[in-house]
């Protein structure tokens, strides 16, 4: 019960206290004088709950308005009425029907209660005078329309011609924008946040003749600065049929360039929009362009630009907008130095210099501009040469550090009957290295029908393939892609200095050079790198590896990370020299994948005859390390894997000179042995059989008259057209084996075969041996003493066996007694067959 009455205690002594009024936190009087024509208006911050109130003689609400000629004391009942509560104070001129408060602008009323307060200017004029807004320094910057400023302090100005309000823009301090010149009336604002100490307006008015245009935006740009302006109503339409200005102040030492960064147009019934700019020393002023044209840069001194608009299409009026950048710098250390570049002997090659990032990346307003400059007037960020033409190109930078250049050319063929027998250089040319500024990206563009393919080579350099074991560091490299309709194909990214000496594809293939720093100026004059169109191969991609003795070479399948793509097939021919062996070997013990279809295959031939293939699949082991002889192939053939699963294989190579096993010594010698041993026996036999027989001799027929005068010839032919010059010294054991019986008996004759002799001939056979040469000539009975020695056509030779126990020499004596004829029957039976051969 007790507890009961305590609680209800305290609830009455809550209810009681918030009866009565909120505690006021201070008073603040406002008195307004009625000439000034001011109006004061406190208000809720929008989207603020109820938490405070405004308290004016006891009696509380949540806004209040003091009027001209009225001075008004209140209070908050909160003691932070910032966080609640805005302020706008608003002051109209008239300079219509009465004289204009010319000059400084004073914010009116003092001692205002710290709140976020606009001061507002509404100023009444005739479209016949113009007005001018002069800002005291450090002047104003155009921002964008949602963008702040750092100290959130803004001025916002509006053109007011009749019953139309033009927005011109939003401002900031600490800009370049000095005044603005209006027709008409003009609406001024001043935002100042409840924290700031700025106690003046920062700006004056003064009047002007009629400006006949929207409005003229001043700006002086007296350093190098970059600044953005807008279109007025940005980035809503800008007034149809409407003009304005913006006059630029640049001291004539610097160099101001004009850049279109975002604009539309709108639909033109009459008319056309346009800039118009009158530049310093141009003899054509006004220059027009058109705003798709690449704006006039390098402009030394002060210049104005002005925005014209159009009779739009009442159906479809469309928008008229443009937002602008305008840089400002020093010209060049050597502005007057320019540089050739020669593309009249190229073809189908772009050359672009651009910024470093493009075009990924666009560069902040505020970072430093490098401008490139084709003439005088026309210069941008973004420079694209084409070839066929010579370009004398000069920069507006300081630090050339920040561009780049990117080139492309294409190289295609037809008809493989003209295009096969050429070589081309994939080299960076000249015109591009020679420039002072480095090269990011050269790429050719490979294109051939489908059965023409292309093949690389680096003949003297040859190419490494950069795997995570296998780093390129060079200062430049190559990605090399191969790509159809359906899918690309990564080969891989290659580098100089390896072992790759050759490269073969299918389809067209895209080949980009990317450097890495400056060392490629000077590593460009050793590029050698070709390319050539060669009939179609049956593999996707062909290598062919020489590979260096001192160094262990590592080659992957191509499209990391992705795979190898289904059903494609690689190859690799590795050269092998003749006194090394190579040593093959996997980095994995199996290939790492299931197929959904078909098989994935690994083979291993060497190319010598009757060489063993060694064939893996996907489910097997793969082969481990073992030596090659000879030159060989490694191909790798893909299945379609099943999901998430990819064919990825990787191999190395080595080269090691070739080691004699001392088991080969011992075979070898033991080899040479028994064909010694072979080879003295058979000199032995010979010997032997030799000395059981009696050696051959040819013998001259003295018993035939060489020259018979008044007698007809035997041969009826010429010396050239018949055989009587062929003959040869041949074994009795082989030939005469009948008389060799007749003799002894003793010796089998074997049968060899005669071969004519074919050497060059003449109209005489070759002359008989001399007479010390000549045994046991028997003569027959019937012949005469031969006349002396004339060679015709009637000569006969036959062949005498010389009986065992003669000496085998008898000198000079031509005396000896002959031991019977056998040699003139022997010529008397065959001399029937020897015509007749």
């Amino acid at each position: 019960m007790a507890g009961g009455r305590a609680l209800a205690a305290l609830l009455a002594a809550l209810l009681a206290a918030s009866a009565q009024p909120p505690r006021r936190q201070g008073s603040f009087t406002i008195p307004l004088r009625a000439m000034d024509n001011v109006t004061v208006t406190i208000k809720l911050r929008p989207g603020i709950s109820l938490g405070c109130q405004i308290s004016v003689k006891n009696t509380f609400s949540l806004a209040l308005r003091i009027r001209p000629g009225e001075t008004v004391t209140f209070t908050f009942t909160c003691s932070t009425p910032e966080k609640y509560f805005i302020m706008e104070i608003q002051k109209n001129i008239d300079c219509v029907s009465g004289p204009c408060p010319f000059g400084d602008v004073h914010l009116y009323p003092p001692g205002l209660p710290r709140l976020n307060r606009t001061f507002i200017w509404d100023v009444k004029a005739s479209t016949k005078a113009g007005l001018e807004l002069k800002f005291a320094t450090p002047w104003l910057r155009q921002i964008q329309p949602g963008e702040s400023c750092p100290d959130l302090v803004s001025y916002n100005i509006n053109s007011c011609i009749d019953t139309a309000t033009v927005n011109i823009g939003t401002f900031c301090r600490n800009g370049s924008v000095s005044r603005v010149k209006l027709l008409g009336g003009v609406v001024m604002s001043l935002y100042l946040p409840w924290n700031s100490a700025l106690t003046t307006s920062g700006f004056s008015i003064a009047n002007r003749s009629s400006i006949k245009r929207l409005c003229i935006i001043e700006s002086i740009l007296n350093k190098e600065s970059s600044i953005t302006l807008m279109s007025p109503n940005y980035p809503l339409g800008f007034p149809e049929d409407e003009l304005m200005t913006w006059q630029f102040v640049v001291p004539s030492n610097l160099r101001a360039s004009v850049f279109f960064h975002n604009y539309s147009l709108s639909n033109c019934e009459r008319k056309e929009e346009r800039v118009e700019y009158y530049l310093p020393g141009s003899v054509s002023n006004p220059e027009v362009f058109k705003l798709s044209d690449s704006q006039p840069a390098n402009i030394a001194g002060s210049f104005n630009l002005s925005l014209q608009g159009c009779d739009q299409d009442a159906q479809n009026p469309g928008i008229l907008r443009l937002l602008f950048q305008v840089v400002v710098q020093h010209p060049q250390i050597d502005e007057n130095v320019t540089h050739l570049v020669d593309l009249s002997k190229e073809r189908n090659m772009t050359v672009t210099i651009h910024f470093e990032g493009w075009p990924s990346r666009v560069p902040l307003m505020s970072e430093p501009m490098c401008l490139i400059c084709k003439d005088p007037r026309t210069c941008d960020r973004v420079l694209t040469l084409v070839s066929g033409a010579i370009y004398k190109i000069s920069f507006l930078c300081k630090d050339l550090s920040h561009l780049r250049i990117t080139a492309e050319k294409g190289i295609s063929c037809v008809d493989l009957r003209w295009c096969q027998k050429k070589i081309h250089a994939l080299s960076v040319p000249k015109a591009i290295t020679q420039l002072p500024v480095l090269l990011h990206k050269f790429i050719w563009k490979l294109i051939a029908p489908e059965m023409i393919n292309v093949e690389i080579t680096s003949p003297s350099l040859k190419l490494q393939q950069h795997l995570p074991d296998q780093r390129c560091n060079t200062s430049y490299s190559y990605s090399i892609v191969s790509a159809t309709p359906e899918t690309d194909l990564n080969v891989g990214i290659f580098c100089p200095g390896g072992a790759i000496e050759k490269i073969q594809l299918r389809n067209n293939i895209t080949i980009s050079l990317k450097t890495f720093g400056k060392g490629f100026f000077n590593d460009s004059n050793h590029q050698d790198l070709k390319m050539s169109f060669v009939p179609h191969i049956k593999d996707e991609c062909t290598f062919t590896v020489s590979p260096d003795p001192k160094a262990k070479i590592y080659l992957q399948s191509p499209n990391l990370p992705y795979g190898l793509p289904p059903y494609v097939s690689i190859s690799w021919y590795v050269i092998v020299p003749s006194k090394q062996v190579a040593r093959l070997g996997f980095s994995k013990d199996r290939m790492g994948i299931a197929c959904e279809t078909g098989r994935a295959y690994v083979n291993i031939k060497e190319q010598t005859p009757g060489a063993e293939e060694i064939v893996r699949r996907e489910d097997e082991l793969l082969p481990e390390p073992r030596n090659m002889h000879h030159n060989f192939w490694v191909n790798i053939s893909n299945c379609k894997p099943v999901d998430n699963m990819q064919l990825t294989v990787q191999f190395w190579v080595t080269l090691a000179e070739k080691q004699i096993d001392l088991a080969v010594i011992l075979a070898v010698l033991a080899g040479a042995g028994v064909l010694a041993a072979i080879g003295l026996t058979v000199c032995c036999v010979k010997k032997k059989k030799k000395k059981s027989q009696n050696p051959m001799v040819g013998v001259y027929n003295a018993n035939v008259n060489t020259q018979m005068p008044g007698k007809q010839r035997l041969f009826k032919k010429d010396r050239k057209n018949n055989d009587s010059h062929v003959y040869a010294v041949i074994d009795d054991a082989m030939v005469y084996g009948h008389l060799l019986k007749e003799s002894n008996g003793s010796v089998n004759p074997e049968v060899d075969v005669y071969r004519p002799f074919d050497g060059p001939m003449g109209s005489l056979p070759p002359s008989p041996p001399p007479f010390s040469f000549r045994k046991d000539i028997k003569r027959s009975p019937s012949t005469e003493e031969p006349l002396p020695l004339a060679e015709t056509d009637q000569d006969s030779y036959t062949f005498a066996h010389q009986k065992s126990g003669e000496l085998e020499d008898n000198g000079d004596n031509t005396n000896e007694k002959n031991n019977g004829d056998t040699s003139t029957s022997f010529l008397e039976d065959k001399e029937q067959e020897g015509l007749e051969e």
